[in-house]
């Protein structure tokens, strides 16, 4: 137990070094969430202090194509095209890419590259 406490607390300095990095408020930033199971998205405008859209592997909207893919990497490929087309929607194409402390490696990488093919900047 003390182990596991030790590596959150160590996870949450990192997350927050990275995010006092970013320059906040210029623009709106893409927050990546990664469970075991699922995979969030959501662009925030830091300046309003809300959430302008948002997209996971757990929406109704994207549920049948959620459900044939067959890895978590597939499901996060679908998420990002979700998550940019959403963006596109509301006329956002420049974000800052909060990948929340985790590696760019993997489903985050996934996510970013299908947002990137949508058309999303960052």
């Amino acid at each position: 137990m003390k182990k596991n406490k030790k590596t959150n607390s160590k996870w949450i300095k990192k997350r927050n070094r990275i995010k006092s990095s970013l320059k906040i408020g210029s623009l709106p930033r893409l927050v990546v969430y990664r469970s075991n199971r699922n995979i969030f998205a959501q662009i925030i405008d830091d300046l309003k202090s809300e959430t302008i859209v948002s997209a996971s592997s757990i929406d109704k909207s994207i549920s049948s194509d959620v459900k044939k893919a067959k890895t978590k990497l597939e499901k996060s490929v679908i998420v990002g095209k979700q998550i940019g087309s959403l963006a596109t929607e509301k006329k956002i194409s420049n974000v800052i890419f909060d990948r929340n402390g985790y590696n760019y490696h993997g489903r985050i990488k996934a996510l970013a590259d299908a947002a990137r093919e949508v058309g999303m900047k960052f």
